[in-house]
């Protein structure tokens, strides 16, 4: 721990601001010399309050870096976590205004929808398909509330909720025992171009393993996921960048399509 409580309490602060402003702000490594990855986790925890005190909701959580090669590239150890209010979900083939985000790109993945809670320090593979009432596809937009990239890490990501954007999700609900999960595959188009395909056996060789350590994780800051949270469980693939005028459509096979589009 670098950061005193204050230091942390004052950071949340301005993420939640720059949230709502648009005035992106700096960096938290490039501000706070030496914020660890205990702050970060702290960070984000007061901006939970915040937002709840000023009328958001918690509709479920998100895991992050879920792939080694993206946990090498930002020098993590494990994949990162972050909290996903009602304000960021978006009806499917939305037109979004880049004028509200500020560095985007996009992802695929798949959300566990739970029909009951899910929490503690033992949380398994079983745990999770036994809470979990039925899957979607999803596209994430990953997006910063800071106005430039700081220190190689994960400290920033985490506090800032994981990078979260928005998200929207299809509307064809599966069952696990409906699937075979590790097999389902998304491919993302833009502008009618394949950017890149993948399959869900990417996310920590399965999703239900990344739903499983982000339970475990949450435990350890006293939170339980709850009966009808949305729980993100990490792209198939790269994130990928988009601008003004670009058409996304991301085809995930018999789960359907999400498609959206950019505008000013």
């Amino acid at each position: 721990m670098a950061m005193t409580d204050t230091e942390r309490r004052q950071a949340a602060k301005d993420l939640v601001e720059a949230e709502l402003s648009r005035q992106w702000m700096e960096p938290i490594t490039l501000t706070y010399e030496g914020a660890d990855v205990e702050d970060a986790y702290a960070i984000g925890g007061y901006v939970t309050e915040l937002k709840v005190e000023g009328g958001r909701e918690v509709k479920g959580h998100k895991v992050g870096l879920t792939s080694k090669a993206m946990r090498s590239t930002f020098g993590a150890t494990e994949p990162d976590y972050g909290t996903i209010f009602d304000n960021w979900f978006l009806d499917e083939g939305s037109r979004v205004s880049m004028s509200t985000m500020n560095r985007p790109s996009v992802e695929i993945e798949l959300v566990f929808v739970l029909g009951s809670d899910l929490g503690g320090p033992s949380v398994n593979a079983v745990d999770v398909i036994r809470a979990t009432d039925f899957v979607l596809p999803a596209i994430e937009v990953v997006d910063s509330r800071f106005s430039k990239r700081g220190k190689p890490g994960v400290v920033d990501s985490i506090a800032d909720a994981a990078s979260c954007g928005f998200i929207m999700v299809g509307g064809n609900p599966t069952t696990l025992t409906d699937l075979d999960i590790r097999q389902v595959g998304g491919a993302l188009y833009k502008n009618g171009e394949l950017e890149e395909s993948g399959t869900a056996a990417a996310v920590m060789g399965n999703p239900i393993n990344a739903v499983a350590w982000l339970a475990r994780k949450l435990h350890e800051f006293g939170v339980h996921m709850q009966a009808g949270h949305t729980i993100l469980s990490g792209s198939f693939i790269r994130a990928h960048p988009m601008a003004v005028g670009d058409a996304f459509v991301a085809d995930f096979g018999p789960l359907g399509q999400i498609s959206f589009g950019i505008v000013d």
